[in-house]
C-alpha cells in the first residue's frame, strides 16, 4: 500500500494527484495534436472541480496558468494564454510600506490627524468653523470610546484640537460640542450588528423566559 508521504510531492494540491497525473500523463504523449486535446480535457475536468469560481473573468486563464505549473513547465501545448515563466513565479512580492510618525494621541488615530491638516490649508469662513467642529465632535466620540467619560470634558477636546493642529484650529471656549449621549445613540445607529446582535439576546431571553413558564406549568398540573 502507497502512503501519501511516499508518493512524489504534489505541486498544487488543492487540484489532487488525479490532475496531478493526468499532467504527468499528457507529458509524455509525443503526437502534438492529441497532447493539445489531452491538455483541454485536463482544463476541464479541472474546471469543473472549481465551478464556483466560474463566473471569474480570468478563471479559464488561471487554469492554463496552473496546467503549466503543475507539469514543471515540462508541458509543450498550444494555450490560448501567453505562458507563464518560472522566474516571475519565483518572483518574492515587494515589501508593502509601513507607515512611520508617531501618533501623539492614539485613540484619536491618524485619520484624524490627516483630516486636522486638510482643514489647515482651507480658507477661513463659517465653513472652516463647523469644519473644526466636527473634527472636534469627531475627536470627543473617539475619546468616550477609549477612555472614561468622566474624565472628558468639551475644554479638553478643543484644547487638544489646538495642540494637535499647532495652534491653528481653535473654537471658542463657550463652543458647546454634542452631547456625550448623542454621541453614543449616532454611534450606535451606525452599528446595524450591535442591534441585531441586541434583538437576537432578546429573543433568546423570551423563548428562555417561555419554556421556564411552560416547565413550571407542566409540574403544576401533575
Amino acid at each position: 500500500m502507497d502512503y501519501n508521504t511516499q508518493l512524489p510531492r504534489m505541486i498544487i494540491p488543492e487540484y489532487g494527484r488525479n490532475i496531478q497525473n493526468m499532467i504527468n500523463h499528457c507529458v509524455t504523449i509525443e503526437d502534438r495534436e492529441e497532447r493539445n486535446r489531452c491538455a483541454k480535457a485536463i482544463i476541464q475536468v479541472m474546471g469543473q472541480l472549481n465551478p464556483h469560481l466560474r463566473d471569474i473573468a480570468d478563471f479559464t486563464h488561471k487554469l492554463w496558468d496552473h496546467l503549466f505549473i503543475i507539469s514543471d513547465f515540462k508541458l509543450d501545448v498550444d494555450s490560448p494564454y501567453p505562458l507563464p515563466s518560472p522566474e516571475k513565479l519565483d518572483t518574492k512580492p515587494e515589501l508593502v510600506a509601513y507607515p512611520h510618525g508617531k501618533i501623539k494621541y492614539k485613540h484619536y488615530g491618524k485619520i484624524i490627524e490627516d483630516i486636522i491638516v486638510k482643514a489647515k490649508a482651507y480658507p477661513e469662513g463659517p465653513e472652516k468653523e463647523e469644519l473644526k467642529r466636527t473634527i472636534a465632535n469627531s475627536m470627543k466620540k473617539s475619546y468616550i470610546t477609549w477612555n472614561s467619560k468622566d474624565l472628558m470634558s468639551d475644554d479638553l477636546i478643543l484644547k487638544q484640537l489646538s495642540e494637535i493642529s499647532g495652534g491653528e484650529l481653535k473654537l471658542d471656549e463657550n463652543t458647546q460640542l454634542s452631547h456625550v449621549n448623542e454621541l453614543v445613540k449616532r454611534q450606535h445607529s451606525n452599528n446595524p450588528a450591535g442591534g441585531s446582535s441586541n434583538r437576537n439576546k432578546h429573543h433568546k431571553n423570551k423563548n428562555n423566559q417561555n419554556r421556564n413558564n411552560n416547565f413550571k406549568r407542566n409540574n403544576n398540573n401533575r
